[in-house]
């Protein structure tokens, strides 16, 4: 009989970056940023992570919590606008060749308030 025995991994810490937030959120190959937070009170809340893993590859994390109607039919329906919605989402805001040139002359839509998990606002922008 033969024993087995785990592999030992060796990883090598990375620098802290300039936005993440420098504390337990962070491990060795993962930088998390402090949770911002967009609150709309009866409707739900969003929080979202800036996160760059062990590769280097930057993203954002985002959950939600959102209070679904007493129904089964208007369940759904939250269920599905919110895929729907989340794929327009990530269509508005995927890379793109070029896509941070030019300024477009529309203003910009009016946004939910976003604060930290400690209950700063963002006066409407991510910091």
């Amino acid at each position: 009989m033969s024993a087995r025995t785990m592999a030992r991994h060796r990883r090598t810490a990375t620098e802290h970056t300039a936005w993440c937030a420098r504390d337990h959120r962070c491990n060795l190959n993962e930088h998390r940023s402090p949770e911002l937070i967009a609150d709309l009170p009866g409707a739900g809340r969003a929080i979202v992570t800036r996160v760059r893993d062990a590769n280097g590859r930057e993203y954002v994390e985002i959950r939600a919590r959102i209070p679904l109607h007493h129904t089964e039919t208007g369940a759904r329906w939250q269920v599905a606008t919110t895929v729907r919605l989340l794929r327009e989402v990530l269509a508005a805001v995927a890379i793109r060749h070029g896509v941070l040139r030019g300024r477009t002359a529309n203003p910009p839509a009016r946004r939910p308030e976003l604060h930290g998990a400690d209950g700063k606002s963002f006066g409407g922008r991510a910091a």
